[in-house]
């Protein structure tokens, strides 16, 4: 704690408030900058001084300030995709200066290119940084029509998608655990519909989508190798307004307006999988029998008190529902619930305070006799953050708070039915825990070409009781086991954890960056899955399990070219890992009370280079990005101690996004994919023992699956939406894996049935090509 304080009085002292500084008053302009048409509050917007060549960017909610000298300025308001507003301000006292844009309209024959001020990739100092809007999303090609904000994520270079058509993602060589997925600041322990096929986030609903490869910035901790920010829309202030879709399989419908016209306002958007209905087309009963369907509710109210204070209020509920007949029944769903109330202080103090809940919870029923049974298992989280961002001149900004969360962990409760002798009862020991975490960090520009980053997080991790806790040997069998009553801290971790980066600019469309941080991981997720499988488990640190930790050093080359309409970026990567986790051969986790002496420890390290250049405007925009990447795991007790390629390592990654717009109400659109074959373990071999035929497996991880790779396509035919026409619509065509790539989805082995000493491979994938068709519409 002490290296802390001596931290903030360093970084406190490090402004640059020069006694001059303190001569000449400073006078400040404040303000939220939205959407002209819906009152949407702009994340990102740039502000920028003309005659000081300098400016800021609006926060996570619309918010600005600067700090500027008495005097004439002509200020520029921008964001991508929307028309620039200049103002012309003599300022001699504090102002306040709400700004609206209006999106840019683009006319086939007409294409403009404004000179916009779109270049916070090269001028911010964080690096490692990916945005998509809910716009970009929409024109990538869907499965079975369905945006997906996960699978355009694993679009992107660096990220790597865990199976064919899998929500699942990692994340520069990282376990799927690292990532920490956030929806209005909630966290969302699995983010997957219809075991991983959809994500839990209904495009409809989202407005910003903000992923952190690496430089994740010091108020948000405990997730080592990512962090995906999404926030919810708040509601059109302006007028009623709907959306939604019909498909084959999927509907969905939003609905938003105001509350009180410009000062409170809702959203209200919800989705049904009906794949029932597609079960019930199979000439085959039991096929019939099968019933698989989602749904999900998001919601979000905000009311501005005045103008210095603003509440929101957001929810997401979702429900997957699995039943084969009345033998067996899986479902899982999450659920997030977010309270925040901004604050200004002053014009140069922005203040949130932020109530978060959020749950995770499953169910199975087997109904069969001798061994039918029913499981249930939840996770649950209950936060409280306050965070500060306080903006003292023109070249800092600060922020610093804490976050506090009491997590509570239920890995599973297991009963059997009436008829079952298998299983009578079995209950893995329920744990809880505090996590807190102060920080404070700032963006501090040194000169015009200078900006550097830096922060620093303290976390602290605290197990409570009521718990029972096994002790084991050196040979990972269970010794003893101690029970501490409820309320009881028996086991505390902590560690400091710095954020650095910097941005020096070589000219005005190019500049470099470098990037230095420390990660802390206390939660842990045992599966033997990659990626979607509901039944996972959620560990704590505690005796048994020390806390990860991750340090990682990365540096880049950014370039733009015409006027900021495209974008060039090459970044390199070194990651270290200490205490990481992998299982032991044949790992017993499902409903194992003493699971943690399944598991070893050691090191892992990940490298890469990431290459992307990317369009954000005109007729045609996408991106192509490649990435080469290394992902090995050296973990003793596995692999007779030697290094080993991680699951996750996938060498070579390719991604081409494109979009056309043909006319104005034609579009094309195509993304194509190529990975390299995971890295699998084969068995090679097998011999009997007394009656029993044991198989030799391979090296860990010594053999790969086939290369993947796919073609989506998707043309997007809209309605004439003519000015003061209420209703309208688009008709969406599409393709997933277009030319039917029979991708590896499993393999399994079987000895030959003319010589049982030889073992036949055979191979399973289940996405052929997918044809669809929707109409979504507006009114």
């Amino acid at each position: 704690m002490r290296r802390l304080v001596l931290y903030i009085i360093i970084l406190l002292s490090a402004l640059n408030i020069s006694a001059n500084s303190a001569i000449i008053p400073k006078l400040t302009i404040s303000g939220h900058v939205k959407d002209g048409k819906d009152g949407e509050v702009l994340i990102g917007a740039t502000i920028y001084v003309k005659e000081l060549k300098t400016g800021t960017v609006t926060n996570s909610y619309g918010f600005y300030s600067i700090s500027l000298p008495a005097g004439v300025y002509n200020i520029t308001y921008s964001y991508i995709g929307y028309n620039n507003v200049f103002k012309n301000i003599n300022l001699t006292k504090d102002i306040t200066l709400n700004v609206d844009l209006e999106e840019t309209r683009t006319t086939i024959k007409e294409v403009v290119i404004t000179d916009k001020r779109i270049d916070e990739n090269i001028n911010k100092a964080e690096m490692g940084v990916e945005k998509l809007d809910a716009k970009t999303i929409k024109s990538i090609p869907a499965l079975m029509g369905e945006v997906d904000v996960l699978k355009a994520i694993q679009l992107l270079p660096g990220v790597q998608a865990t199976g064919d058509g899998n929500t699942g993602f990692n994340v520069r060589g990282g376990n799927s655990d690292q990532n920490l997925i956030l929806l209005d600041e909630a966290t969302v322990y699995n983010a997957s519909h219809l075991l991983g096929f959809f994500s839990v986030f209904n495009n409809d609903a989202v407005k910003d989508i903000k992923l952190y490869k690496g430089d994740i910035p010091a108020e948000y901790g405990g997730r080592m190798s990512s962090l995906l920010d999404i926030r919810m829309k708040d509601g059109n202030m302006k007028k009623i307004r709907g959306t939604g879709s019909a498909g084959l399989i999927s509907s969905r419908l939003t609905i938003e307006g105001p509350i009180v016209k410009d000062t409170s306002s809702f959203i209200i958007s919800a989705r049904r999988f009906y794949g029932d209905s597609y079960f019930k087309m199979f000439p085959d009963t039991m096929i019939q029998d099968v019933k698989i369907h989602f749904y999900d509710l998001s919601m979000k109210l905000n009311y501005t008190l005045s103008d210095k204070d603003r509440l929101f209020l957001s929810a997401y509920f979702g429900r997957d529902v699995f039943k084969f007949a009345e033998d067996f029944n899986l479902n899982w769903g999450n659920n997030t619930e977010t309270f925040r109330w901004n604050h200004l202080f002053s014009k140069k103090l922005f203040f949130n305070l932020t109530f978060l809940f959020s749950n995770y919870d499953y169910g199975m029923k087997v109904e069969q006799a001798m061994m039918g049974f029913k499981w249930i298992a939840n996770l649950q989280d209950y936060a409280i953050k306050t965070d500060f961002t306080f903006y003292p001149n023109m070249k800092n900004t600060i922020k610093f708070g804490f976050i506090s969360t009491y997590h509570h962990f239920n890995p599973g409760y297991a009963k059997g039915t009436e008829e079952s002798t298998y299983i009578k009862e079995l209950k893995m020991p329920t744990s809880n825990a505090m996590e807190d975490g102060i920080f404070v960090c700032n963006e501090q520009k040194i000169d015009s070409n200078l900006t550097v980053d830096y922060g620093l997080r303290y976390s602290i991790f605290q197990n409570i009781g009521a718990t029972t806790v096994y002790t084991f040997n050196s040979n990972h069998e269970s010794l003893d086991t101690i029970v501490y009553e409820k309320g009881k801290f028996y086991n505390t971790y902590s560690g400091l954890e710095p954020r650095i980066s910097f941005k020096y600019s070589l000219n005005e469309k190019s500049s470099v960056k470098g990037c230095y941080s420390r990660t802390m991981q206390y939660l842990h997720l045992a599966s033997n899955s990659t990626g979607g499988f509901p039944l996972d488990i959620w560990l704590p640190s505690g005796p048994n399990i020390k806390p990860r930790y991750c340090d990682m050093y990365s540096a880049g080359y950014f370039r733009n070219f015409r006027k900021n309409t495209i974008e060039v970026s090459l970044e390199t990567y070194y990651k270290k890992y200490k205490n990481e986790i992998d299982f032991k051969d044949h790992a017993w986790l499902m409903l194992n009370q003493k699971i943690e002496g399944e598991l070893r420890f050691g090191k892992a390290q990940t490298y890469g280079v990431e290459f992307m250049i990317r369009k954000q405007e005109g007729l045609i925009t996408g991106w192509i990005s490649y990435t080469w990447a290394r992902a090995f795991k050296t973990i003793n007790e596995v692999n007779d101690g030697y290094e080993y390629p991680s699951n996750y390592d996938k060498p070579h990654n390719v991604s081409v996004v494109a979009n056309y717009e043909i006319t104005e109400r034609l579009s094309i659109a195509i993304n194509w994919l190529y990975a390299t074959g995971a890295a699998v373990t084969f068995p090679t071999g097998r011999f009997t023992y007394g009656n029993t035929v044991i198989p030799v497996y391979s090296e860990r991880n010594s053999y790969r699956m086939q290369d993947y790779h796919r073609l989506d396509i998707s043309v997007t035919l809209k309605g004439k939406n003519k000015p003061g026409k209420k209703f309208y619509g688009e008709w969406n065509f599409s393709a997933y894996n277009a030319y039917n790539r029979k991708n590896t989805w499993m393999l399994t082995f079987e000895p030959d049935k003319n010589d049982e000493n030889t073992m036949i491979a055979y191979k399973y994938y289940v996405l052929p090509i997918v044809p669809s068709i929707s109409y979504n519409f507006h009114f």
